[in-house]
C-alpha cells in the first residue's frame, strides 16, 4: 500500500488546499469534532484508531492532518493512503508490514487512510488484525463519506467522530473572506449562489469560487454574473416566476421557465431557490423575526418584491404552493424536458386559483 507524507506545496495555487485550516482554531462548522480532539490531547488519551465519517468536502482529512500536528507528529512520520486506489489484501500487508518500523523524528506515527470504505473484504480482516493489536507508537486515522459500508468490527475499534455538513451561512462566509484575501469583490448574494452550488462541501465552494474568479474579466462579481459562470439561473428569471403566479400570470411563468430551460441551467438548482423565495414569503406573512435571515442574502429590490407579495392575502404564494412544488421537485430528472415538472407545478396552481 503506497503511502504519502503530507508535506504540501509551499505556493499551492488550488484556493481549496491555500486556505485549507492550518490549526483547530482555523476549522469552521465542526465545532464538536474539535472540542472532543482537543479535549483527548489536553489529557494525553490519544486513541490509537479514530474514525473521521461525514460528507465529502467538510475537512475530515485536513483535521486529520491538524490533530497529526496537534500530538507531535511531524510531516515525515505522517503518512496519507488513499484506500480507493489501494484497496486490496496485498495493500493491507504492506501496511501491517510497514506500522512495525519506528518513527523518524517523532513519538508516534499517524496513517490516514481516506476513502477507507473502498476496502475489499479480505483487506478489511487484514486491517482488523492491525486494529485489534496496534504498536504503541501508531496512531490509524480513517476517513469515510460512506460509514454504513464498514464492517461493525471496524467502527467498534475506533472512536468516532461525526462530521457534518456546513451550513450555508458558514459557507458564505468563507468565500467571502476567501474572495477579499484573492483581492476579489464578491457579491453577498453571489456568494449565497455559490454556497447553494457547493451543496455542503467546503472543497467544492472554494473550487467554484476559484472558477468565477479565473473566468471574471474584472475583480468583482454579480449573482447574475456567478450563475452564468456556474450554470445557475439569474435571479431574474427566479423572481419571474413567483411573480408571474402571484400576478395570476401563467404565460410570465413559463416564459421564465423556458428562458431557464434553453441556457441549460439545472432545474434541481434552480427549483431549491425558487423553493426558497416561497418559504421566504411565508415567513414574512408568518414570523417576520425568522425572515430576516432567510431574505439576509437577497437583494434590496428583491427583498422588496418578496414583503410585497406577502402583503397580499389573495396571492396565490401560500403553503399550498409550496407544497405543489415540493411534489413537483421529486420529478425533476424523471423526464426528457427538465422543467417540465416545475411548468405543471405553475398551470396547476394558477389554474386551481382561477376556478
Amino acid at each position: 500500500m503506497s503511502e504519502k507524507h503530507t508535506e504540501e506545496k509551499k505556493a499551492p495555487t488550488v484556493l481549496y488546499r491555500k486556505y485549507r485550516p492550518a490549526d483547530f482554531s482555523e476549522v469552521k462548522g465542526q465545532e464538536q469534532v474539535v472540542t472532543a480532539l482537543q479535549g483527548a490531547i489536553a489529557k494525553n488519551q490519544i486513541p490509537h484508531a479514530l474514525l473521521f465519517a461525514g460528507p465529502r468536502g467538510t475537512g475530515k482529512t485536513s483535521i486529520a492532518r491538524i490533530f497529526a500536528r496537534a500530538i507531535g507528529t511531524k510531516d515525515i512520520d505522517t503518512y496519507e493512503i488513499d484506500a480507493a486506489s489501494n484497496r486490496g489484501i496485498d495493500d493491507v500487508r504492506m501496511l501491517r508490514e510497514a506500522v512495525m518500523t519506528l518513527p523518524y523524528e517523532s513519538k508516534r506515527k499517524v496513517y490516514i487512510i481516506d476513502e477507507v470504505h473502498m476496502l475489499t473484504k479480505e483487506a478489511f480482516n487484514a486491517l482488523l488484525k492491525t486494529l485489534e493489536e496496534p504498536p504503541e507508537h501508531v496512531v490509524f486515522i480513517l476517513a469515510t463519506t460512506e460509514s454504513e459500508k464498514l464492517l461493525e468490527t471496524i467502527t467498534s475499534r475506533c472512536q468516532v467522530y461525526r462530521f457534518r455538513a456546513p451550513t450555508r451561512e458558514i459557507l458564505r462566509d468563507a468565500i467571502l473572506g476567501v474572495a477579499t484575501k484573492e483581492g476579489f469583490t464578491l457579491s453577498p448574494d453571489g456568494a449565497d449562489l455559490i454556497a447553494i452550488a457547493a451543496d455542503g462541501s467546503f472543497r467544492d465552494a472554494l473550487g467554484i469560487t476559484q472558477k468565477v474568479i479565473t473566468a471574471s474579466p474584472d475583480t468583482k462579481a454579480s449573482a447574475d454574473e456567478v450563475a452564468v459562470i456556474v450554470g445557475a439561473p439569474r435571479g431574474s428569471l427566479i423572481m419571474d416566476v413567483l411573480v408571474g403566479m402571484h400576478e395570476r400570470n401563467t404565460e410570465k411563468a413559463l416564459h421564465a421557465l423556458t428562458n431557464a430551460g434553453d441556457a441549460t441551467v439545472d432545474m434541481k438548482l434552480f427549483s431549491r431557490l425558487l423553493l426558497e423565495r416561497m418559504r421566504a414569503v411565508i415567513l414574512l406573512r408568518n414570523a417576520p423575526a425568522d425572515a430576516t435571515a432567510a431574505t439576509a442574502s437577497y437583494s434590496e429590490n428583491d427583498r422588496e418584491t418578496l414583503a410585497t407579495i406577502a402583503k397580499d392575502p389573495k396571492t396565490l404564494i401560500n403553503s399550498r404552493t409550496l407544497l405543489r412544488f415540493l411534489d413537483a421537485v421529486e420529478m425533476i430528472g424523471k423526464t426528457h424536458i427538465p422543467q417540465l415538472p416545475l411548468e405543471l407545478a405553475v398551470v396547476d396552481v394558477c389554474a386551481l386559483k382561477a376556478e
